[in-house]
């Protein structure tokens, strides 16, 4: 039987589906402006020239974070902050972690050909999935932060942001440096997650209360 709080701390709940409805206005957007091209324009174009393809020991850098987005390294990801939510008692917390990273890879995943934008002439890049696979665990881990921690609204809401604009500028760093995406590939990616993760968070709740 599954036991413990709920995967959505009750005082993160706010901030969280708030995340979730900005994200999901920003995928769309983006999705919408983007599909169907592989050109370079507005932020795209003033943040590639500065950005765009590193060298040196920040290559080194950019291809470890990207690592982590890959799948033998978001398997050892998920499993060890899987481990920190189950070190916790936070089963529900952990489970969410799993269910939701999964469907923010499938979401990536299957948004790419409908959306159809392009990057090198021939790879599908919007949205980026593995920034959205870096923010779906960074929100994770600030529901269990803000729950194991007591956190108030205010507190909360901080840690939640703080957390996802960390990961979501070093994923989204690391994807457009070598190459992989476009700026705004990242911001979708990032509007992805936040929009998955209370919907998960939501069904995984629903779904594991006591009869």
């Amino acid at each position: 039987m599954i036991t413990g709080p709920p995967a959505i701390p009750p005082r993160a709940r706010i901030p969280l589906w708030t995340l979730g409805a900005f994200g999901f206005v920003v995928a769309v957007v983006l999705g919408l402006r983007y599909a169907g091209s592989s050109h370079t324009a507005g932020l795209d174009a003033l943040v590639l020239p500065v950005v765009d393809r590193v060298e040196g020991p920040l290559w080194y850098l950019a291809t470890a974070i990207d690592f982590a987005g890959e799948p033998v390294g978001a398997v050892v990801v998920i499993a060890l902050f899987g481990w920190l939510c189950l070190r916790h008692r936070r089963q529900r917390i952990a489970i969410l972690m799993v269910a939701a990273s999964a469907v923010t890879v499938a979401l990536t995943t299957g948004l790419k050909p409908l959306v159809g934008r392009l990057i090198h002439g021939e790879f599908l890049s919007y949205p980026s999935g593995h920034t959205a696979f870096a923010v779906t665990v960074a929100t994770v881990v600030g529901l269990l932060v803000v729950d194991v921690r007591g956190l108030g609204p205010v507190g909360g809401a901080s840690v939640l942001v703080g957390l996802i604009a960390f990961a979501g500028l070093a994923m989204g760093w690391a994807e457009v440096a070598l190459g992989a995406h476009y700026p705004t590939d990242t911001f979708g990616g990032f509007g992805v997650a936040v929009a998955v993760v209370p919907v998960v968070g939501w069904a995984v709740d629903r779904f594991t209360r006591p009869a």
